[in-house]
């Protein structure tokens, strides 16, 4: 298999990913055993730290088709690769939906009877909402029209991406290091779902979405898993988070590292200066 290596850092990153990430999500549904968001963003950001750890040796630990595009179009990874990386991505984070529902299938069901819903109905997004997400967050009182949730994910996948981009390249100093990169990605994430979570539960991830989404919708959620019929669910977690990635990239590639590049006009790098701000070509 061509580019079996890539195949299975992303396969598995992705899984781990969902997995913490969804987990955290479930047992705060089922067992209240987390409160407040801080707590499951703080979850999904050590899964993504996690993640990126155990599989950036192997494929660059993308973990998300919008930044395996990004990263696509900024010329930073040939497109041959894409099919590769976003037919890992969906495998890893659809395992990681069987596995949440295997582990927690007998909690869910008694959770139905103790609450009366039916799954597949209406009510049934209160469960069905630890595979997929939605707008506006059912466990908030936020009003949120179909434009604003395309925008709100939009605009966290930007941002997130934006920080992936200055986190990992060359041209900006400031930068951490290496090493630590995953852990303040981790952080990138849990502050946007901070942010964007009270509005559409902040998927940033067109596999992270779809691929439990398509879990729960076999498991019998049906209508449920997928409720909008219009097609906005596809538009929100799928095309918003891609065109946010693309945008981001071509941000940073355009406007951000020609000027991070530049020389500096400031005395920055004078001796008598407690450091240096050197900056690095490539």
């Amino acid at each position: 298999m061509i580019y079996k290596r890539e195949f299975i850092g992303e396969a598995l990153g992705t899984f781990m990913l969902v997995l913490f990430g969804c987990g955290s999500v479930a047992v705060s549904v089922l067992f209240n055993a987390h409160q407040g968001l801080m707590q499951v963003a703080l979850a999904w950001g050590i899964g993504v730290t996690l993640s990126i750890y155990l599989t950036r040796h192997l494929s660059c630990a993308h973990l998300n088709p919008a930044v395996s595009l990004a990263m696509a179009v900024s010329r930073r990874m040939p497109f041959r690769k894409m099919p590769v990386y976003i037919g890992a991505q969906f495998a890893g984070a659809i395992l990681a939906g069987l596995t949440l529902y295997l582990l927690f299938a007998p909690s869910i069901g008694a959770y139905e009877n103790a609450h009366g819903i039916v799954r597949g109905s209406t009510e049934s997004v209160k469960t069905a909402m630890m595979f997929g997400e939605y707008y506006p967050n059912p466990g908030a009182s936020a009003i949120v029209s179909l434009p604003l949730a395309i925008g709100a994910e939009a605009f966290g996948t930007f941002l997130l991406v934006l920080m992936i981009f200055a986190l990992t390249e060359g041209c900006n100093v400031g930068r951490p290091d290496d090493a630590l990169a995953p852990v303040f990605v981790g952080l990138t994430v849990t502050s946007i779902i901070c942010l964007i979570a009270p509005l559409t539960q902040a998927g940033l991830n067109p596999a992270r979405d779809l691929g439990p989404r398509l879990v729960a919708w076999l498991m019998g959620w049906g209508d449920a898993a997928f409720p909008d019929r219009v097609g906005g669910f596809f538009h929100v977690y799928v095309l918003a988070p891609l065109l946010g990635g693309v945008i981001a990239s071509l941000f940073f590639v355009r406007m951000l590292e020609p000027a991070m590049k530049r020389p500096s006009d400031r005395c920055d790098c004078e001796a008598d200066k407690p450091y240096s701000t050197k900056i690095e070509t490539r």
